[in-house]
Order: structure tokens, then sequence, then C-alpha cells
């Protein structure tokens, strides 16, 4: 049990003693100031209106009912209107390290998910091309929040939702038409609205390579199919080549093959929430908090992707996914409440907030100071293995995810490509390697140190105190990211650790030094190794042992 895992439970037991009303959540924070302590709380101030005595008294009546030492606190004060500062002992705080070291590739992980099964639905691209920097982004976001949820004990499929029909598709295959019939000497424009990237070309020549009876380009099913097919092969090299993988992939187009489309609309219409107007269907998503009704039929008979949204959604419920999260960019923002009141709409007993999503902004690429906007092979936009190719595929996942989801991200193609302290992989990275440096060059194994026979005083110096304490947030830091769906919160973790790291490593001498000294340090060293490897796994970014 960690030092704030002991005070919690001990404050809890002293205001159940008190009298104080349940549920006893004390909430402990490391404070801004590191003189006033490791942790403080105001918990003495959240229950003093119901035990009708001053906050400072039941600040003081806390701490006496307390039994400070088996909490390993050295000392406590009461400070302000009712704050409680909480100071632990050097050697207390220290021995966590052994708890780090003991617990290896597993520590920072908990079983708050009890084993069941969430869906993360991330990407989902139209199979029309390859995946931009948007993609990427959500890829990194999405694939970061599976871990941190596999980390607090959910069993997570990703999922990849190809959206394979409707008009993009349609102008994909005739873009793919025309091309094809360039190559066959006719004159040929691609349509209005369609794709004009080089990879339509390459596609154009494959297709006819496969399909040498059909020349001419006049089999528009046989394209569509074909133009699938290959694209996403296309859109699974890019993830390859992101370290994404998926559980999961579904077919927009196998819901109107299994008839799943036209089931979802009977029900809702049988759920009398339908209404006809102009030639259209309606659905009343006004009574479930949208702020209009959305058509679900156009006059032409043909969906809106409104219906096919919800009757996706129904699968997933049907599949068994009490919990489902979407990851998709910010201007999905308006289908988030229309999905949610269809599903609640049907009367299936789907709760409102069903699915989650974490909505992202988009990317903006710089370059020797000017905006990257076209790929040589995509044509119009840049793509991830365009940055991929650029910076690596640990530079693209950390600045993808540096900063929270819905804000705006410049990825500044110079600086991740930049050997120095100014670039975040790097700098982490770095303290990673110059870490594993110090055993290689004392011709020491990492797994031989354990705490074992370590005088923990020997570990006093101020930089030491504070990395040890930041080792030790990395549990809480993992939960609180995976509750809040932040990846962004473990990558600035990281970084801070890191600083923490490079300047202890300038301070403190590990080899040569007393043996007491080298053994406590040691120690020291191979749990901040540990514990940026755990964190740099969450993210998805390998832990270099040389740099």
């Amino acid at each position: 049990m960690s030092s704030v895992e002991r005070i919690r439970d001990e404050l809890a037991r002293a205001a159940r003693a008190l009298g104080a009303p349940e549920p006893i959540e004390p909430l402990l924070e490391r404070p801004r100031d590191p003189q006033f302590g490791e942790w403080a709380t105001n918990y003495a101030m959240t229950i003093a209106r119901p035990l009708r005595k001053p906050p400072r008294d039941v600040a003081a009546s806390l701490l006496e009912a307390m039994n400070l030492e088996a909490a390993g606190v050295a000392k406590a004060e009461i400070a302000g209107p009712g704050f409680i500062n909480f100071r632990i002992d050097p050697g207390v705080l220290a021995r966590g390290l052994q708890v780090i070291v003991a617990e290896g590739d597993q520590f920072g992980r908990r079983n708050s998910g009890e084993g069941r099964v969430v869906n993360v639905e991330f990407v989902s691209a139209n199979p029309t091309g390859p995946l931009h920097v948007g993609h990427g982004r959500q890829a990194a976001l999405g694939d970061a929040i599976a871990r941190l949820l596999e980390w607090t004990g959910w069993t997570v499929d990703r999922e990849f939702y190809y959206n394979d029909a409707g008009a993009q598709i349609a102008n994909l295959s005739l873009s793919v038409q025309a091309r094809i019939a360039q190559l066959a000497g006719r004159e040929a424009v691609v349509p209005e609205g369609g794709y004009h990237g080089e990879y339509i070309r390459e596609l154009a020549q494959r297709y006819v390579a496969e399909h040498p009876a059909d020349v001419a380009g006049a089999d528009l099913d046989a394209i569509r199919r074909f133009a699938v097919r290959e694209l996403r092969k296309e859109q699974d090299l890019d993830l390859q080549a992101f370290g994404v993988r998926f559980e999961t992939y579904f077919l927009e187009s196998s819901l109107y093959e299994n008839g799943m489309v036209e089931k979802t609309m009977a029900m809702l219409d049988r759920a009398g929430q339908t209404y006809e107007l102009d030639d259209a269907i309606w659905l009343r998503t006004t009574a479930f908090g949208d702020d209009k009704d959305r058509v679900m039929r156009k006059r032409d008979g043909t969906f809106t992707y409104f219906l096919p949204d919800v009757a996706y959604h129904v699968t997933k419920w049907e599949r068994g996914f009490r919990r489902a999260i979407n990851v998709q960019g910010a201007d999905h923002h308006s289908t988030v409440t229309r999905v949610r009141a269809g599903l609640r709409a049907l009367g299936l007993g789907i709760p409102d907030g069903y699915p989650e999503y974490v909505l992202h902004q988009m990317v903006t690429v710089m370059k020797g100071g000017e905006e990257m906007k076209i790929s040589k092979r995509a044509g119009s936009y840049v793509t991830v293995r365009d940055l991929v190719d650029e910076v690596g595929r640990d530079a693209v996942r950390y600045f993808f995810l540096m900063r929270k989801g819905d804000s705006q991200l410049v990825f500044d193609v110079d600086l991740a490509r930049s050997q120095s302290e100014d670039n975040p992989v790097y700098y982490i990275q770095m303290a990673h390697a110059r870490l594993c440096g110090i055993f290689r060059v004392g011709g020491i194994d990492p797994g031989s140190v354990t705490g074992e026979g370590v005088d923990f005083a020997q570990l006093a110096l101020p930089e030491e105190t504070e990395l040890i304490k930041a080792l030790l947030d990395f549990p809480a830091l993992v939960a609180a990211a995976a509750d809040s769906l932040e990846p962004h919160r473990v990558a600035s973790y990281l970084h801070d650790t890191a600083q923490k790291i490079h300047l202890w490593y300038h301070k403190a001498h590990v080899l040569n030094e007393p043996e007491e000294i080298t053994r406590a340090r040691l120690l020291l060293a191979r749990a901040s190794m540990i514990v940026l490897r755990n964190g740099l796994s969450l993210l998805g970014i390998s832990a270099p042992e040389r740099m």
C-alpha cells in the first residue's frame, strides 16, 4: 500500500470515529509548493458542516484520531481555514521504490474495470484514400485510450468502422473509372467531388492489370469493389506503419446487406417516434434533447447518414457492449446528440450518454516555417505515412498526444526531427537511455537491483525526494487519465518526470560513491527506468536503451 493510500485509510477511519456521514472519500492532492509537505487535504472543511464544528477544530480532531506513524507521516500541520498538510518520513517515501521494482512492468496497473468489455471505435475513415494527419491524431488518441483502459482492467475491443457506402464511394468509383478511360486513350474527366491523387492513377493501373477483360472500365460495380478493397489494404499498411491494430473491422455496407438499416427504421416507427413531412420521414429527436427533428429517409427514398449511424450503434449494444467510446473529429460534434437521441427513441433501454464521445481538433503540419498541405501521393493533404517517414513513429505518436484532444495542434516537423532538449519525446527517451547507461557503464544487471539492504535515508537530496514523489504518483496518474479518457496527461507526466530525472542525473553521482549511496541510487535509477518505460508503452512509444 502506498503512503497516500495509508493516509487516506487513516483519514477515513478517523472520520468515521468522529461520526462523519457516508460516503467517506477523503481527497488528497500534491501541494503546489513542496515546502507544505507531500500531501494535503481539505477534507476537514468538507465534513465540518454535517459535524457542526469549525473546520480547524475538525482538522485537529482528525489528526488526534489518526495513527500518523502507521500512515508513514513524519509531521502533520493544520493550515489556513482547515487544510491539513502531511509530511512523509523520507525513509518511508523511498521504500515505495521497492514496490516499483517488485511490480516492474505491472506497476501502474489497476483492475477497476474488472474485466468488463468496452468497445473503442476510432479512425473509421472512408476507404477513399490514404489516411491523413487528422486520422493519425485520431489513431494515436484512440489507441492510447484503449491502452489506458486495458491498464485499468477493461477488456478492450478496438473497432474500425469502414464507411464503404454512400456518395463518397460512388465518387471514388467514378474517379478510378475516369483514370482507366484515360489509360485507354479516351477523354474522360474526374467528376466534381471526385479524387485526384496519384493513388487514383495507381488504382486504375492495377485494376486494368487485374481485369484485362475490362480495359475500358465499363464495369463500375467491379471498379467500386476493387477500389474499396485496395484502399482498405492501403489504410491497413498506414496503420501498421503507425503501430495501431484493431480487433474488429465493421463494414457500413453490411448494415444494408443484412437489413439492419430497414430494421432500425421499422423499430423507430413502431416506437411511435417517426412522422412524414414533405415526402420525407423524420424522427422526433427533439423529444430526446436535440435542437430539431432529423430526417431519416429523404424524398428520393435514400437514407441520410443519421439512420445507419443509429443502426450501427444498435449492433454495438446487441453485441454486448454496455460501454462504447467513439473517438472522432470535432466535425462530428453535431452527431453526438442525434445518435444518442435515436438510440433512446428505440426504447431498448440504451442509456443517455451512450456512446461516449471523445472529439479532437485537426492538425496543422509545419515544416521550414511553412504549412505542409500536400502529399506527393495523396495530392490534396499530408498523410500519416508522410509524417512517419519524416520523423519516425515515436515522434508522431507523442506529438499527436501531447495536447488535449479538443485543442488545436501544430505539428512542427523540424522540432520533431531535432535531437535536442526542446524536442519532448527525444528529451524523455534520452532520460531513459541515460538511466540505462548507468547500469551499462557499471556492468550491473538492472534486474539484480531489488532494494534489499538499501539504506533509504541515503536518498536525501531534494532532487531525489521530488523524483521519488513523481514516480510514486504514476498509478494515480494512470487511473485519472483512464477515467477522463485523456492520454495527454500521461505525455505531460512523462515530460515532467524526465525533467526531474535529468536534474537528478546531473546533481547526483551513482557509481564510484560509497557503497550505501550507490546501492540506494541504483534503486532509484531502476525505478525511474520502469516508470518511464511503462508510461511510454501506454502511448505506444519505445524506450530506447541508447540514443
